[in-house]
């Protein structure tokens, strides 16, 4: 079985974030997307929160879980008995940053492989951080999260 773990904190999920899932969903047996608790990053959601979101969110797709975690990721990979870690890139910024970030997994998890996903061109430029940012200062970002994330989005703000 080819159960395939894609992490990030998710706050919030996006329609590029929704994309990969679906994307890799068709790939591999299993996805479990493991949303980060992130305790240094000042989260608009609660971990239960994203958690929440993204189970909605991930409803009809049948090969598909969701799990918190805290602590490293390869600790909660092994947890998962996943070798396979998805990860998107949007810009080269982002490579550099999971470059480094693959290559202390390998050190710490060998068996671990990184799997890299390009977002389809029209979320090429889309991140949870901006997201986030356009809502707090009354933006729309309908257009760039599912119904349920942007009703959450402006009960929150």
């Amino acid at each position: 079985m080819k159960k395939a773990i894609y992490p990030g904190t998710f706050d919030p999920i996006t329609l590029g974030h929704l994309d990969l899932i679906k994307r890799a969903a068709e790939m591999f047996d299993h996805i479990v997307i493991g949303v980060a608790a992130s305790p240094s990053k000042n989260t608009l959601f609660s971990l239960e929160e994203r958690v929440e979101l993204i189970s909605q969110v991930c409803a009809e797709l049948d090969n598909v879980s969701v799990h918190g975690f805290s602590g490293l990721l390869v600790d909660f990979a092994k947890q998962q008995q996943a070798n396979l870690l998805i990860r998107g890139l949007r810009t080269t910024m982002d490579f550099e940053y999971e470059f480094g970030l693959t290559t202390m997994y390998r050190r710490l998890m060998p068996e671990l492989e990184s799997i890299f996903l390009t977002p389809a061109e029209e979320y090429a430029f889309l991140s949870s951080t901006l997201v986030r940012e356009v809502a707090i200062h009354g933006g729309e970002v309908a257009q760039f999260v599912p119904e349920v994330v942007n009703q959450r989005l402006q009960c929150k703000i």
